[in-house]
C-alpha cells in the first residue's frame, strides 16, 4: 500500500529544511475560513487526506480535531513526530474506508497525483463517503484551463546540511489530461554533494470534468482562485494559481 516515491520516503526529512510550518499560516487560514463558511454547521472534526508531513495540520488542529491520512511512510513518520496529538493513518485516498464520518474533509495538497479521471473520481467519492450529510469538502487543484508549464526552486540550510530542490512542471502534448512533475535534489552534507531525481505523472483535467465528478459524488461545490502562495519559489515569468473547490455533501440541511 505504501508509496515508493523517494521524495516522500527516503527524502522526507528534507521537509524540515525546505518548509517552515509557519509558512502555511496565511494559506491554511483561508482554507479554514472557507470550510467554516460553507458548512451547514460549524465543523469540529476534519479528515485530512494526503496529510504529508503535517505542515497544514499545525494550523488545522487549532480549529478541528484532525485525523490525517497519507500513503507515504516517510511523511507519516514526520507528521507523527510533529503532532503526537493527531491520529495519523496509512491509507490510499482512492480506496480508503474508515467506517466513520467527519464534519469536514480536506485535500489541500495532493489531488494532482490522481493521474487519471477514474482515480480522481475514486478520491472524491472517498471524501464524500467520509462526510456527514451537510458536511463540507475542500479540495485544492489545478484545472487545465488555469495551468501552465512552470519551474520552481526551494532551498534551505541548517546543521551543516544544504538542500536545494528544483521542480519542473511540464504539460506533455502527447499525453492528454496529464502533466509531468520532475524533481532534482541537490544535497550537500559537510560539503559533499549527493543528487537524486524523481519523475511523476499527474492528472490535469478540464473544469467540466471536475464539475461532473463532484456532481456524481453528491457534492455541491463552488470555486475560488488563490494566487501568490508559491510566487516566491517560481523561476521566470510563471504563474501558479490555486483553484479551491469548496462545498457541501447534499447541500444545506
Amino acid at each position: 500500500m505504501a508509496s515508493t516515491w523517494i521524495s516522500y520516503n527516503e527524502l522526507a526529512w528534507t521537509e524540515d529544511w525546505l518548509a517552515d510550518p509557519a509558512e502555511y499560516e496565511e494559506e491554511v487560514k483561508v482554507y479554514v475560513e472557507l470550510m467554516q463558511s460553507a458548512a451547514a454547521k460549524q465543523p469540529r472534526t476534519l479528515l485530512h487526506l494526503g496529510s504529508g508531513a503535517g505542515g497544514h495540520d499545525t494550523i488545522f488542529k487549532r480549529y478541528f480535531t484532525v485525523t490525517g491520512v497519507d500513503l507515504s511512510l516517510g511523511m507519516l513518520s514526520l507528521a507523527r513526530a510533529r503532532h503526537p496529538d493527531i491520529e495519523y493513518l496509512e491509507g490510499d485516498m482512492r480506496t480508503l474506508r474508515l467506517g466513520r464520518q467527519f464534519d469536514a474533509v480536506a485535500i489541500p495538497d495532493c489531488i494532482d497525483y490522481m493521474a487519471s479521471l477514474e482515480e480522481l473520481r475514486q478520491a472524491i467519492h472517498t471524501a464524500a463517503a467520509h462526510l456527514k450529510t451537510g458536511g463540507v469538502l475542500l479540495v485544492v487543484g489545478h484545472p487545465a484551463e488555469t495551468f501552465q508549464n512552470n519551474n520552481f526552486a526551494y532551498t534551505g540550510e541548517k546543521d551543516g546540511v544544504h538542500v536545494t530542490v528544483l521542480e519542473n512542471n511540464y504539460i506533455n502534448p502527447f499525453c492528454p489530461n496529464t502533466y509531468e512533475i520532475t524533481l532534482l535534489y541537490l544535497i550537500r552534507q559537510q560539503g559533499r554533494l549527493t543528487t537524486y531525481t524523481e519523475h511523476s505523472v499527474a492528472g490535469l483535467f478540464p473544469q467540466a470534468a471536475w464539475d461532473k465528478v463532484f456532481r456524481e459524488a453528491g457534492l455541491i461545490m463552488q470555486r475560488r482562485i488563490l494566487g501568490g502562495v508559491y510566487d516566491k519559489y517560481l523561476l521566470g515569468e510563471g504563474e501558479y494559481p490555486l483553484t479551491i473547490f469548496v462545498g457541501q455533501k447534499g447541500g444545506r440541511g
